[in-house]
């Protein structure tokens, strides 16, 4: 109890945004025997995951996931809960930093334990996409999609991969409309829906989107090739 009252006021700087002072604030605490390393490591981890500050975060989820192991049966709910999510993490920062194979060794292991929301298989989709494999990222973006219907990674995701393979452009489109709604901010949402209009010949349609896809994320070269090409075909 005397461990678990000390991490509070850190655990309470977290909860409420201030992941620069949470960060100080566990770094600062003395060695203390009563103090769970593992919970420590866990926080630590997170506040640097939020911060953006990967590497470092790595080091401490990984901390996390090697002193939990692989089973989370025998475990209470909040360390299984807390093991699941650090490998999700770790996956995510892995895939982040273009380390395709341990992001998929990490996805892999949640399904090997059962854990197997629509987020993991959007992962693995996208995962399987930049390696080149359109039909496997197809497959688990449809397994996302089973889990949750309404997730907008995978609705993207399944519009964007279906309209690269010119594949049932008006599905891909129900897909791509149906990820934009639920995320109308998104730079990702607005490339793809833009990207299939363009497929669909429709350049207009397409040019608006992906101008404002630009707009969001104006060092994306992926959305500058995409209205590139649909302003010059235009021309």
């Amino acid at each position: 109890m005397a461990g678990q009252n000390a991490l509070n006021e850190g655990i309470s700087l977290y909860n409420h945004g201030k992941f620069s002072a949470a960060l100080s604030f566990f770094l600062s605490l003395p060695e203390d025997d009563n103090i769970d390393d593992v919970e420590l490591a866990y926080y630590i981890g997170l506040c640097y995951a939020k911060l953006k500050r990967y590497d470092d975060a790595l080091l401490y989820l990984e901390q996390v996931v090697t002193a939990s192991g692989d089973g989370t049966s025998s475990r209470k709910n909040a360390e299984a809960d807390r093991l699941l999510q650090c490998r999700y993490l770790l996956a995510v920062i892995y895939c982040l930093s273009g380390r395709k194979k341990l992001a998929e060794f990490e996805l892999g292991k949640l399904l090997e334990i059962g854990y197997r929301p629509s987020s993991v298989y959007a992962s693995l989709a996208y995962i399987a996409w930049e390696q080149n494999n359109p039909d496997q990222s197809l497959a688990y973006y449809s397994s996302a999609l089973e889990a949750d219907s309404n997730n907008p990674t995978a609705l993207n995701g399944m519009g964007y991969v279906l309209a690269e393979q010119n594949k049932d452009l008006t599905q891909a489109l129900s897909y791509c409309k149906k990820a934009l709604d639920r995320e109308p901010e998104s730079a990702a949402c607005l490339d793809s829906l833009g990207w299939v209009y363009f497929k669909m010949g429709l350049y207009a349609e397409s040019r608006k989107y992906l101008e404002k896809a630009l707009e969001r994320d104006a060092s994306n070269h992926t959305i500058a090739e995409h209205l590139s090409l649909a302003q010059r075909v235009e021309e």
